[in-house]
């Protein structure tokens, strides 16, 4: 025996009333369905297909998972597991009509292998502090997505092996942004990336890599590699600090949204890139004495990260 929704009672006890309970059921299925689309993906899976027979119907409809967005809200009430599980459900549902796609944190190979297998149609992929993502994963995964357009890849470690096989296996990229994690991304020279991008991403006309370490020689491959480049972020990138003129003056001339290197943080450039040497040295320090512990004490640490 079905039960009476909260909607319907809700209509029933206000017909006596002065003011009146709109009944949600009596709504178009199609400004319904608006409405769902526009609630966090988790919200969506756990409790709003839930509410009525009506709401469940809807979320079945391949066209509801077209976006899925799942970054910026609690992550106290699931964990990455939950998450991730949550994930691959809303992506499987999507019955490849997924065209964008956020996720961060809990991003994983195995998520980025549902992708790859259901979402073959996928045009916007954002990736944000996802360090369970390897080069490996991510290589396998855009070889199969060649609709991407548009890719953000924020605080992951990746590095321009996975920048190459995005360009090559994508064709329609326009807009990259790609940020490592400050303390990989300020030890030594990252010209390399550069390379990657000028010579496998020739129609890109987004480009953001602000706070990477490439040099003058990376910054002239990009603009001879990308003419239809209209945006240029660089700032923050510690090696453009000294860059010279006739290079300024190109960019200036080539790009039309362009931001350069602020002059006036160069000490604090400075002072960041000797902080983060000193943490990296202090990193390999504490991860070299990690290794040579016991099997017992490795245990342990596993224990206490889990």
């Amino acid at each position: 025996m079905m039960m009476p929704s909260a909607c319907s009672i809700a209509s029933k006890k206000a017909k006596g009333d002065c003011t009146t309970v709109p009944n949600w059921l009596e709504l178009p299925r199609e400004i319904t369905a608006n409405i769902l689309q526009r609630l966090p993906t988790v919200q969506v899976v756990t409790s709003a297909c839930l509410v009525c027979p009506q709401w469940w119907n809807i979320c079945k409809d391949p066209l509801m998972w077209r976006t899925i967005h799942m970054a910026g809200f609690d992550y106290f009430t699931c964990s990455f597991r939950e998450l991730a599980k949550i994930c691959q459900y809303a992506i499987e549902r999507s019955c490849g009509h997924l065209i964008d796609i956020q996720i961060e944190y809990f991003g994983s190979d195995d998520i980025l292998e549902c992708i790859a297998q259901s979402a073959s149609n996928l045009r916007c992929m954002q990736l944000v502090e996802c360090f369970q993502i390897s080069d490996k994963g991510f290589i396998d995964a855009v070889r199969k997505l060649p609709k991407l357009e548009e890719v953000r890849i924020s605080l992951c470690d990746l590095s321009s092996n996975s920048l190459e096989a995005l360009g090559r296996s994508c064709p329609l990229l326009e807009v990259l942004q790609y940020a490592r994690p400050l303390y990989v991304s300020s030890i030594g020279k990252e010209d390399h990336l550069a390379l990657a991008i000028s010579e496998t991403m020739s129609k890109l006309c987004y480009l953001d890599i602000q706070r990477t370490s490439i040099t003058n020689i990376g910054l002239l491959a990009i603009l001879d590699g990308c003419p239809l480049l209209e945006y240029l972020d660089i700032d923050e990138c510690f090696h453009l600090k000294n860059l010279s003129n006739n290079l300024r003056k190109r960019c200036i001339e080539q790009i039309k949204d362009l931001r350069l290197p602020n002059p006036n943080n160069y000490g604090e450039y400075d002072h960041i890139e000797i902080a983060c040497k000193r943490a990296h040295r202090k990193s390999v320090t504490i991860l070299t004495n990690l290794c040579s512990n016991s099997y017992g004490s490795l245990k342990m640490n596993r224990k206490y990260q889990n």
